[in-house]
């Protein structure tokens, strides 16, 4: 498999997106070192040819940063895991802007309410931030919880999907 990689700037830094070449975001994150977005790739998934390009996740990043918070809604985006990750990345996917889930919600989402530490695993896992807004779950103490691209990206992009950015 070959892709494409590309890296933009956002209010958060820089934002790295790896597509494959049907345009499914394999893996994104705020940061401009290519190798570790290629990482968090599964293995089986792992591009074999990585080459820099534009792509079509770009135009959909940029447009969240200007307001529009539902255009991540529609990239398509490609992870391999277990049949409770995948269900996971879909619950993810469906968490409205502005209504971030606390982990046990999260988990209730999924049917397993006593799978707590499985939902952070979930999010912990996903390869394709942004498109799959694993930062919309939060400790149920409200707190930030965990997030690969550190907790100040984080509570920016919860900020911006409460309207104050």
């Amino acid at each position: 498999m070959t892709a494409l990689i590309q890296t933009i700037q956002t209010p958060d830094g820089p934002l790295t997106i790896l597509a494959d070449d049907s345009q499914r975001v394999l893996a994104s994150g705020w940061s401009d070192d290519q190798s570790a977005i290629v990482a968090r790739v599964h293995p089986a998934l792992r591009p074999a040819h990585v080459g820099e390009g534009e792509t079509d996740a770009a135009g959909a990043a940029l447009a969240y940063y200007a307001g529009d918070l539902r255009a991540i809604d529609s990239v398509r985006v490609l992870q391999r895991g277990t049949a409770m990750q995948a269900a996971g990345w879909e619950a993810l996917r469906r968490i409205e802007p502005g209504r971030p889930l606390s982990y046990s919600e999260f988990a209730l989402e999924l049917g397993s309410p006593q799978a707590v530490r499985a939902a952070a695993s979930i999010c912990a896992r996903n390869a394709p931030a942004l498109f799959v807004p694993c930062h919309r779950v939060l400790r149920s103490d409200g707190s930030l919880g965990g997030f690969a691209w550190g907790l100040p990206v984080k509570q920016s992009l919860l900020a911006r999907e409460r309207g104050e950015l």
